[in-house]
């Protein structure tokens, strides 16, 4: 794992609080004052249920024959889809839900024993790093592993770490293969061959990405339509890989007008997993596949658990709109930059990321570079 990406994951714009501040949410029975967002989340952002005449996030096969190209206009239209059959074992699922569980599950002071650093470090316990952007605190907690997961988790289990660290590395290893499959299938419906992008390596290799798992628990909340999960958001990867437990919570924006548009549940189906495309593939595609702003609410009487996969490219890498993307009525619409360079851009600007290396204004309405600008949860 390339030292730089722990050095473009810093949180120094992100400051960890300190522990006094803490709260044990799995103790809570009220809600605090620090954690309630609003008399109510839906007066100020309205949740469309899943119902019959909403469309839902799709669904690929990958052993469909047409997965690529049902890949790439999910990719355009939603900036998200689910995947089923795509090799990751049910046993290895189950094992890291375990191993989210029991590690959440420790007692608050055993949990801060491997909690970040407070002078900006990226590994470890802590709440979102997205937290000092927003006035109220979110009711989740968070574990993240950058490389190997050792030395905390000798932190959190002196005498029994070695489960824990197999079961982690074990899942970053199979989730590098799959990452690596759906990059080549991304790229594929973009009309990216192995020759355009030499830095990704060989098909469905990508050994030379980087990337970081983030572990999030969201315990039952006293007064969940008042409180917040995860705030909205988009990621700075390439692709998030997201496994989630069978309690829903993640809602993603579906933009558009009428009954189509608003926030839409990403329902847990067994088996599957979320794949969402990140601020560094809408650079590289010039706007065409979206990231998707995304966040997470929470529920009243049920633990919800999910694993996210962050991936990246090689750190060394710049990322920019693809030469086959771009033409004289498609001028690039964003200047090239790192993913380390960018995780910076993004702690100092947030949601307006995007548009703090945007170049230029889209023309004959090509692509979505709508920048996320108008963003006020998150």
């Amino acid at each position: 794992m390339p030292s730089r990406i722990s050095d473009g994951l810093n949180l120094r714009a992100h400051p960890v609080y300190s522990h006094n501040k803490q709260l044990d949410l799995n103790l809570v029975k009220e809600l605090p004052e620090s954690h309630a967002w609003t008399t109510s989340l839906k007066d100020d952002y309205p949740s469309l249920d899943l119902c019959n005449n909403v469309e839902t996030v799709p669904v690929v096969d990958l052993h469909d024959k047409n997965a690529q190209e049902l890949i790439g206009h999910a990719c355009k239209t939603w900036g998200v889809f689910q995947v089923k059959n795509h090799g990751i074992s049910k046993r290895l699922l189950d094992e890291i839900e375990s191993a989210g569980k029991r590690l959440f599950n420790l007692p608050m002071h055993q949990k801060l024993k491997a909690a970040r650093s407070p002078d900006g470090g990226v590994s470890g316990f802590g709440v979102a790093p997205i937290s000092s952007f927003f006035p109220k605190l979110m009711w989740s907690e968070g574990f993240t592993v950058v490389g190997s997961p050792l030395e905390h988790a000798r932190q959190l289990w002196p005498n029994d770490y070695t489960k824990f660290c197999d079961v982690i590395r074990e899942y970053q290893r199979e989730m590098q293969k799959l990452a690596g499959k759906l990059m080549w299938l991304i790229l594929g419906s973009l009309g990216i061959t192995e020759e355009d992008a030499k830095w990704a390596g060989p098909n469905e290799a990508f050994e030379g990405g980087s990337a970081a798992l983030q572990l999030n628990s969201y315990p039952a909340c006293p007064e969940p339509d008042r409180a917040m999960g995860l705030a909205a958001h988009t990621d700075s990867t390439i692709l998030t890989i997201l496994h989630q437990n069978n309690t829903s919570g993640l809602q993603v924006l579906r933009d558009g007008t009428g009954t189509g548009s608003g926030w839409v549940t990403v329902p847990p189906l067994p088996g599957a997993l979320v794949v969402n495309i990140g601020d560094l593939l809408h650079i590289l595609s010039n706007g065409l596949y979206p990231s998707v702003l995304h966040r997470a609410v929470v529920n009243r009487t049920r633990h919800r658990l999910s694993i996210a996969y962050l991936y990246g490219p090689p750190s060394s890498v710049k990322i920019s709109p693809h030469r086959k993307l771009v033409d004289q009525g498609h001028p690039p619409l964003y200047r090239p930059v790192t993913w380390s360079e960018y995780l910076g851009t993004k702690a100092k600007h947030f949601d307006k990321a995007l548009s703090s290396v945007r170049i230029c204004a889209p023309l004959n309405g090509f692509g979505d570079a709508k920048d996320h600008n108008t963003v006020t949860v998150g």
